[in-house]
């Protein structure tokens, strides 16, 4: 059986607003196990962002434990999270959030200067990643010059690029078109499956649940109920 890599136990975020506390999360338990692919779905306002941000490192919850690879996040400073998600979490948004000043290549290679990666071995590994997402004749293109889903994938491999054990998608498919949006999924369950990656995408399209093991759903804060699909690693063997 698969080690767990992101346990939330009993993890709750509240938001202070004025003299009013608004909980986005309530009460969530959840186990995510190493290699697998979940969907967190649900309507807007049932805390499937604030549920990314704290899965993601980006915050940290209210009340609550949550242990990436068993050590609890809850206590960490910001320093100790940044670093954290840098190394362990690579993030690919709807809105692509690429440099707008910065060719595709040099999109790819940020993270590992951010982790103080040598230059020549950062261009190495980013030029290895543009060709592995089909990319490798757009290197020095800026975004203005892509397409979305050229965009994406130059987000994807971006993501790649510190070769981290989770990725973590934002609505990966919300800005393209339907071929486009295949072609992504269909790369993120072939990096699962080669890679073993842990996949988490947050979602409210419904079409894009088929992808994943095990889908959360969740409503005002809460898991509502977890779905299991047909396309367990058990059965793909």
């Amino acid at each position: 059986m698969a080690a767990t890599i992101l346990h939330l136990e009993n993890v709750w975020k509240i938001y202070q607003m004025g003299e009013i506390e608004v909980p986005a999360l309530r009460g969530i338990d959840l186990e995510i196990k190493k290699g697998e692919f979940l969907a967190i779905v649900g309507a807007s306002g049932s805390g499937k962002s604030t549920m990314m941000n704290l899965v993601g490192c980006l915050d940290l919850p209210s009340k609550g434990q949550i242990f990436l690879d068993k050590k609890d996040i809850a206590g960490f400073g910001e320093s100790k999270l940044a670093q954290t998600r840098g190394q362990k979490i690579g993030f690919v948004f709807q809105q692509f959030n690429l440099i707008p000043t910065l060719t595709a290549v040099e999109n790819v290679m940020l993270p590992l200067e951010f982790q103080d990666v040598d230059t020549l071995i950062a261009k190495k590994k980013a030029l290895e990643l543009l060709n592995l997402v089909g990319l490798g004749d757009r290197i020095h293109h800026l975004p203005s010059q892509l397409s979305g889903g050229q965009m994406q994938r130059v987000a994807i491999a971006r993501a790649l690029s510190v070769n981290p054990e989770i990725i973590l998608a934002d609505e990966p498919t919300g800005n393209l078109d339907s071929k486009t949006g295949q072609f992504i999924m269909d790369f993120l369950s072939k990096i699962q499956d080669e890679d073993g990656k842990t996949i988490i995408i947050v979602t409210h399209d419904l079409n894009l649940v088929k992808h994943a093991e095990r889908v959360i759903y969740l409503k005002d804060g809460q898991i509502e109920r977890i779905e299991y699909n047909h396309k367990s690693k058990g059965e793909r063997k």
